[in-house]
């Protein structure tokens, strides 16, 4: 049996172990599939995920950081921001969430990290752009243009604001949020 061979099956059985929740048996054939064929960054996110789920950040962080040291990718980034948003360090959260929404435009989980370190370091005005672009590609997700008209609102821009509350609302005549929203405005 080839190594590719090995390192592929390693790695389907630590993910299947991992969406099971068998954090050691996912954790053994994700170190498997890491010491077989060459250097692959999946192996390391997936370890990277089990230490999240165990509470150890700062084994996170080294996985995440040594997936991005073999093949930097928006996964990796945002890993390493969120792990570094949840040590109290937005500003470096910030930066590694816009270069990964640089890479991939429509990764949702660094799109709303950003919005979160953004309202807490007072940029809310930088975190209009990348909502804007996620709702060029997929204008029905309500929970961006939500997103989008909070951080209008906040900018002052209550206009754009208002007209992204009504648009969300003729696609989703029930948001409490977005009803709320608009009526305080």
């Amino acid at each position: 049996m080839s190594s590719h061979l090995d390192y592929e099956i390693n790695k389907e059985l630590g993910e299947c172990y991992l969406f099971m929740g068998e954090l050691d048996k996912a954790e053994s054939y994700y170190q498997k599939a890491a010491s077989s064929n060459g250097v692959h960054p999946d192996p390391y996110l997936g370890l990277a995920t089990i230490a999240v789920q165990r509470g150890d950040l700062n084994q996170a962080l080294a996985m995440y950081q040594k997936a991005d040291d073999i093949a930097s990718s928006d996964k990796s980034m945002v890993g390493i921001a969120l792990v570094s948003a949840q040590q109290g360090q937005e500003t470096k959260a910030f930066e590694l969430y816009m270069k990964a929404l640089a890479i991939n435009p429509e990764n949702i989980v660094a799109l709303f990290g950003l919005v979160q370190v953004s309202h807490v370091l007072g940029r809310t005005a930088e975190a209009i752009a990348p909502l804007a672009q996620y709702l060029e590609l997929s204008p029905g997700k309500s929970e961006v243009r939500y997103a989008l008209s909070g951080c209008l609102a906040t900018c002052g821009r209550t206009d754009e604001a208002k007209a992204h509350l009504r648009t969300l609302l003729e696609m989703d005549p029930a948001n409490a949020s977005a009803t709320e929203l608009l009526a305080q405005l």
